[in-house]
């Protein structure tokens, strides 16, 4: 706990002694980026949520409106499908995708518009199918 200000001392003199203090205990020398610069690729307005975007970049997370999301699964599916094992695989993985295209079609939520429209199943079996001879 810090000390309380004597009585006759202003606030900065006593802030002043307590950071010079701090310095000379080396309470500052083993903060993270210490002795690098600043990264030139931050933000010169403040954000007030700066320290979130900060944890969810380090932590690897993103948050996309839910429109956005699906595009980015939907793709996935179809590399997932193309590399599928069997027929039958490709089959579940373009069906539950399609379910959940078709989920957003009729109830679409806020934000950007989805722009896709179920994929079809056959079609994307035949490829395969051309991709894997045997």
């Amino acid at each position: 706990m810090t000390e309380r200000k004597p009585p006759g001392v202003s606030f900065e003199s006593f802030v002043d002694k307590q950071i010079r203090d701090a310095e000379r205990r080396g309470d500052f020398a083993a903060l993270p980026g210490a002795g690098k610069p600043l990264d030139p690729t931050a933000e010169t307005t403040y954000d007030e949520n700066w320290w979130i975007k900060r944890k969810l970049a380090r932590e690897g997370f993103s948050v996309l409106p839910p429109t956005l999301a699906l595009r980015k699964e939907a793709e996935d599916a179809l590399e997932a499908a193309a590399k599928a094992p069997s027929e039958r695989i490709v089959r579940r993985i373009v069906t539950e995708i399609n379910d959940k295209i078709r989920a957003m079609m009729f109830k679409p939520p806020p934000g950007p518009p989805l722009g896709l429209k179920p994929y079809d199943v056959e079609e994307i079996v035949r490829r395969w199918r051309e991709a894997h001879p045997g």
